[in-house]
């Protein structure tokens, strides 16, 4: 029997994507659109079009596909208990093999014909995707016998790894998997208890990929998902008609413009990039690819930006944004920088939930919610992430993460001396 179905699991808090978490991550826009819509049009690519998508309390998602004519089925979550619990939401629903994946995984289409023809193989088990990695200790890992798959242990201790391989969060599951489910005596996010039992009695299948899938656990990965738009099926190379560009711009690579945008003079953009509509660029600016800019940014002269997001409506004057995400609606003055690599050239650390992430990027500047003003001549240190809604006063320089709502300001003494005589 082939695959027909998909669950994406799109619920939860989002708590580690902060400061983008105000709904959940598979909302966050690139390219005019919402995450999770990429990953619709890849299930239907594949032929997979009886899709059940998993939200919280709140159906965001469902409320949000709508205005792009999305037909799916939802089903809510009630309370966030696990990834286990979300799938057991839509039982219901479920009649045949089903493929279970993350709201963000754009490069699907890359390795999902594989995992498709392994379930022909061995129909009534599990089918996954795994891939090599450094750091072992904080996935699911594989524990494997010569090229068979005998179960994923989670985060096992340094040292102690079954193997070098960590499960995705793709996985094709059996129809009868919900009676493993109800089976497990502990069953709060506990999808891996049920596929281990599974794998037990009937075996698993397992596609290796070359190179890791898209993750989105930290808002620093959404530039990782930029460098993947620019390959992707849904950016085309073109430049509006509508369009006004001045003399002397120069426009290499691949590059969209969109409708009724504005570039001045001796602008120079080095693709690929994404310029969205009714967007104005002052002179002499400086994009270096891969750049994104949503739908209403408008810049200032001598604005440099590179690998960065920009969000839809916000404005920055003169300045530098190097290997940032920023959101919508901000509104930066002159002479705003962002630091994006430390002076040891060692990696960038970040703190999310009061615990310092190694990034493993020795470039990345910072990452700004939405609707937060800076004003002239600040700054921020690599690796700080600033709220939604913020307030930064002129000649501040951040050092350190600023919660949502947070009004911040360098305080400055000024001390006078009288000249001897």
């Amino acid at each position: 029997m082939s695959v027909k179905q998909a669950v994406i699991l799109s619920a939860g808090e989002s708590s580690r994507f902060w400061p983008f978490n105000s709904k959940h991550k598979s909302l966050f826009k690139l390219m005019g659109r919402p995450l999770i819509w990429y990953t619709i049009q890849n299930l239907k690519k594949a032929g997979i079009s009886d899709i059940v998508i998993i939200q919280g309390p709140e159906r965001e998602v469902e409320k949000t596909l709508k205005d792009y004519g999305v037909k799916a089925r939802f089903v809510v979550q009630k309370r966030p208990l696990g990834t286990g619990d979300a799938i057991y939401q839509a039982r219901g629903l479920i009649k045949g093999s089903f493929l279970v994946v993350g709201p963000h995984k754009l490069d699907l289409d890359n390795y999902l014909p594989p995992l498709l023809q392994k379930s022909k193989k061995n129909p009534e088990g599990v089918v996954l995707a795994g891939v090599k990695t450094i750091s072992p200790w904080d996935y699911g890992v594989l524990k494997i016998k010569g090229n068979k798959v005998l179960g994923i242990v989670e985060n096992p201790p340094k040292g102690k790894e079954p193997s070098n391989i960590k499960a995705t969060e793709t996985y094709i599951l059996p129809p009868d998997f919900f009676d493993f489910y109800e089976k497990l005596t502990q069953k709060e996010d506990n999808l891996i208890g049920a596929i281990n039992s599974i794998i037990e009695q009937r075996g698993a299948e397992l596609v290796l990929l070359k190179k890791d899938s898209v993750s989105l656990k930290y808002p620093w990965h959404l530039l990782n998902l930029s460098k993947i738009f620019f390959s992707f099926q849904y950016f085309k190379k073109s430049i509006s008609p509508s369009a006004k560009i001045s003399k002397n711009v120069i426009i290499n690579g691949d590059v969209f413009i969109g409708k009724n945008v504005t570039i001045l003079e001796n602008t120079v953009i080095n693709g690929p990039c994404y310029v969205g509509n009714n967007s104005k660029i002052a002179a002499n600016n400086v994009f270096r690819a891969p750049v994104i800019l949503e739908d209403d940014v408008m810049t200032g002269a001598f604005c440099e930006i590179k690998n960065s997001i920009v969000g839809r409506g916000t404005h920055l004057h003169s300045g530098y944004v190097g290997d940032s995400v920023i959101g919508e609606n901000c509104r930066f003055g002159a002479g705003f920088i962002t630091a994006n690599r430390r002076t040891d050239r060692n990696n960038i650390k970040s703190i999310v939930k009061k615990e310092k992430i190694d990034t493993g990027l020795t470039r990345l500047g910072a990452v700004i919610g939405s609707d937060t003003r800076f004003g002239i001549h600040t700054g921020t240190m690599p690796g700080v992430i600033i709220g939604s809604g913020c307030n930064i006063g002129p000649g501040t320089l951040v050092f350190e993460n600023l919660e949502d709502n947070t009004t911040f300001y360098a305080k400055f003494e000024r001390v006078l001396k009288k000249s001897r005589r």
